[in-house]
């Protein structure tokens, strides 16, 4: 499939709530609005086309990067042309989809985990912190701890909204899985108030942090 006939196909299955709700969510008006369920069909025909969904990153289209992300090849994409992706990214949920797709799995994410912690371009200290969340999740062997906690409890309040979000999912997975940090998680959290008013639908767990803390060592508990 040509990149013409994929902005094709996309345009056609443009849907104006989908639009709405993606530029609600920050999306820039280059997009046409495909539900993501018929991004996954598409891409699903496809398969991988590397080349293809390099074309389709450079229209810089919101739906056209979404595929993209599904169709490229994580084993062709070099360091440096994974960390020019992320900082040409503006809409948050692109960056999100990366991250999962395509940079979680990429062989120097750990290089890269460590330069985007220190960038000052906010999609790319997001997909940094949003590795470091991981790590804490994951593979914690080596990460220090109290330095992520300094950096999060002196940083968060002056960063981009884009970071905090990332950051915030950091502190609590620091809570959550660091029983000796536990305490200190908590109280930056209450320090900080992020996302503390943050609406919740009937259910769900609030993303304030001492919350967010507390009821999954809770769940933890229910569990043993």
């Amino acid at each position: 499939m040509t990149l013409k006939e994929t902005l094709t196909q996309l345009e056609m299955l443009g849907d104006e709530k989908t639009r709405k709700q993606n530029t609600k969510q920050g999306a820039p008006d280059n997009q046409y609005g495909v539900k993501l369920g018929d991004l996954r069909k598409i891409a699903k025909s496809i398969k991988k086309d590397h080349q293809l969904a390099m074309e389709l990153w450079e229209t810089g289209n919101v739906d056209a990067r979404f595929l993209a992300i599904l169709i490229m090849d994580v084993k062709t994409l070099s360091a440096d042309e994974l960390d020019k992706l992320v900082h040409s990214m503006k809409f948050v949920r692109v960056a999100d989809w990366l991250n999962s797709y395509v940079i979680n799995h990429h062989p120097q994410k750990e290089e890269l985990r460590l330069k985007w912690l220190e960038s000052e371009v906010p999609m790319a200290a997001r997909c940094g912190w949003s590795l470091t969340n991981d790590r804490v999740i994951k593979n914690n062997e080596g990460l220090d701890i109290p330095s992520l906690l300094d950096r999060i409890e002196s940083e968060a309040e002056d960063a981009a909204s884009e970071v905090q979000w990332t950051m915030n999912f950091t502190l609590a997975g620091i809570g959550i899985h660091f029983p000796e940090h536990r305490e200190r998680a908590i109280s930056i959290g209450e320090k900080l108030g992020m996302y503390r008013d943050y609406p919740v639908s009937k259910g769900c767990t609030s993303p304030f942090a001492p919350i967010w803390i507390n009821e999954m060592v809770s769940r933890q508990k229910q569990l043993k």
